[in-house]
């Protein structure tokens, strides 16, 4: 397994990371342990989480990953994100003081631990400014209680305002943004990945698979399999189950079977080529798809195969800005 720095921060992460939403809902404590004892096996030290996981039964993801890696806490790092609410009666983002001093100390305690090694504001907060959420994570910081703070579905603008706000007020600044990537949904490219390039922070994608369409477990005019994710998610299907989709899938298998690797390969590889990329999170419900996933990453694809790649997709947004 390799590791990488994140952005310009001293964290250093396994190129896959693990997303841990599964836990205590589609898997069970047995079946999540079980996952996180083969991604522990094969290396990996990077776990991604958030309050609200696994959505119906908040907090379970935490409790079942603080006790799932409490012998080995010291050599692990836990990312996990606040700021959605825990009884899902509302889907008003929080990024107050007030919120998320409680959250973290509510988080710490389900993870079993004294520190969070990423602690991520989940969606951006549009009725708190973000000097005040900023302010409150530089003080978990500064107790010791965080380690490193990070972003999740931030748009540009609002990332680079929040970049200048750090260096004005003098606190901690974003060290990472998380947000949807993959070779069918490339929209951060056009300016997401350039400001992260320029201001030194990191990209974690998250649905690389594009919630399994580019795994080659979804067919066009063919049922979908029983108890697959875009199965069971009417909303999800919608997004990824188009036409589109399925004519570039069907172009980037092709080349897969002429350069004999794996889609799972492809697409891992593909996002992990790109220098801002430090690992990729990927979900798995068994031991055996956490070896896929971590033989996925373990290999490199060429700058004539990048090229190709990006031509066989052709959906590359315009980019504004060339470094």
């Amino acid at each position: 397994m390799d590791f990488r720095y994140v952005g310009k921060s001293g964290l250093k992460v396994s190129t896959l990371g693990i997303g841990c939403n599964n836990f205590g809902m589609r898997l069970d404590e047995a079946a999540s342990l079980a996952v996180i004892h083969a991604a522990l096996d094969v290396g990996v030290n990077f776990f991604d989480t958030a309050d609200v996981y696994p959505l119906g039964k908040s907090g379970a993801s935490e409790e079942i990953l603080g006790r799932g890696l409490a012998a080995q806490r010291k050599d692990i790092v836990i990312a996990t994100k606040f700021g959605l609410p825990m009884d899902r009666n509302s889907t008003e983002p929080n990024g107050s003081r007030r919120y998320l001093i409680s959250a973290a100390e509510a988080s710490l305690k389900r993870l079993n631990t004294d520190y969070i090694d990423l602690y991520q504001l989940h969606f951006p907060d549009a009725h708190t400014p973000i000097e005040e959420t900023l302010r409150a994570m530089d003080d978990l910081v500064r107790q010791g209680k965080v380690r490193y703070i990070g972003i999740s579905n931030m748009p540009t603008w609002a990332l680079v305002d929040s970049l200048h706000a750090s260096g004005r007020l003098n606190v901690e600044k974003f060290i990472s943004s998380q947000n949807q990537y993959s070779l069918l949904a490339r929209q951060v490219e056009a300016e997401l990945v350039p400001a992260l390039t320029r201001h030194g922070l990191g990209l974690l994608p998250f649905f690389p698979l594009a919630s399994g369409l580019l795994s080659g477990k979804y067919r066009r005019n063919v049922a979908l399999p029983a108890g697959a994710r875009l199965t069971k998610s009417p909303q999800l299907a919608g997004i990824f189950l188009k036409e589109a989709n399925f004519e570039i899938v069907e172009r980037l298998e092709t080349f897969c079977q002429v350069g004999s690797l794996t889609m799972l390969q492809l697409a891992f590889r593909w996002l992990l080529a790109h220098d801002c990329v430090p690992s990729v999170i990927a979900g798995a419900s068994t031991p055996e798809q956490v070896r896929q996933n971590a033989d996925a990453v373990n290999g490199a694809l060429s700058a004539t195969q990048m090229h190709e790649i990006d031509t066989l997709a052709g959906n590359a947004p315009d980019r504004f800005w060339v470094h």
